[in-house]
């Protein structure tokens, strides 16, 4: 599953329990979350694909997919920075094979939490994402950053959110910063507006482990949900003087000590895969790194 941004783009969901370090994270200190208020379903969003495989229940919207189709929504608004999150939760079992995301052809920013599906016996991957011209250009060049999470997501909601403001991007998990980009030249960091979109999808041929599990329609339909949409943000066509929420206490922006904290105790403990570490990539084509 996923929800994530895009210049036709969006954010995203879903993990397991670490026993070794089943306390969670320290305190980050900060809850950008609070500062935001909720959106119903019908005042931020709308069907983008797949209507027949939603279903609204008192602003809580239940996404699946089954051998038929996937599902997608997409944000009534484009953005051209802001606050982002919803609170998911994933389904249990074997999901192997399923991504929240969507492709969008052509030349576009995205920014992504996208939740990959796994098999019985492990943990969800949560994969961050930041694209700069996207699909479609022939050179695709991701930046995933991947995570397993200090608690099971299948057994409750929790609140997963993107910051993207003019300098950097935050991706968070109930609060706690778990990855930073910040901006090193406009060549390497999103500019161009962005919807913001949900989606379940078969991504057999990436999602589980670079294609080796494939969905498996004996245990459909696979099903994500979504409640508390939250959105400040500062549209295409709003003023110019509209300033994204900060990240931080700070006025200033940049994440406070404590919640660097907080998120190094994350990285340390359960990053899985950051595509700067990666031998087998190009570093001519990741500066940033």
């Amino acid at each position: 599953m996923s929800f994530l941004l895009a210049q036709l783009s969006s954010l995203l969901m879903i993990c397991m329990v670490s026993l070794s370090h089943a306390q969670g994270p320290p305190s980050p200190g900060y809850y950008p979350s609070s500062r935001i208020n909720t959106v119903g379903f019908g005042q931020g969003f709308g069907n983008l694909w797949g209507p027949q495989h939603q279903r609204l229940d008192q602003d809580s919207l239940s996404i699946w997919l089954d051998r038929s189709s996937g599902s997608g929504f997409k944000s009534i608004n484009s953005y051209r920075s802001g606050y982002f999150g919803a609170a998911i939760k994933l389904q249990p079992g074997y999901t192997a094979g399923l991504s929240n995301n969507q492709d969008f052809p052509g030349h576009h920013d995205e920014i992504d939490i996208e939740f990959l599906g796994t098999t019985t016996d492990k943990p969800y991957i949560l994969q961050t994402n930041v694209y700069m011209k996207g699909s479609g250009d022939g050179n695709i060049i991701g930046r995933e950053i991947k995570f397993h999470l200090w608690f099971d997501p299948t057994q409750a909601f929790h609140n997963y959110a993107i910051i993207w403001d003019p300098n950097e991007i935050i991706f968070l998990v109930d609060d706690v910063p778990i990855r930073r980009y910040p901006k090193k030249s406009d060549a390497t960091f999103p500019l161009r507006p962005m919807y913001l979109y949900g989606s379940i999808w078969d991504a057999s041929s990436w999602a589980t482990e670079e294609g080796k599990y494939k969905a498996d329609y004996r245990y459909q339909p696979f099903v994500g949900r979504y409640k508390n949409f939250k959105i400040g943000g500062c549209t295409t066509n709003g003023p110019a003087s509209c300033r994204p929420p900060s990240s931080s206490p700070s006025s200033n922006g940049g994440l406070s000590r404590q919640q660097i904290t907080a998120m190094n105790w994350v990285q340390s403990n359960y990053l899985v895969y950051n595509y700067c570490h990666d031998p087998k990539r190009d570093r001519s084509k990741i500066p940033e790194c």
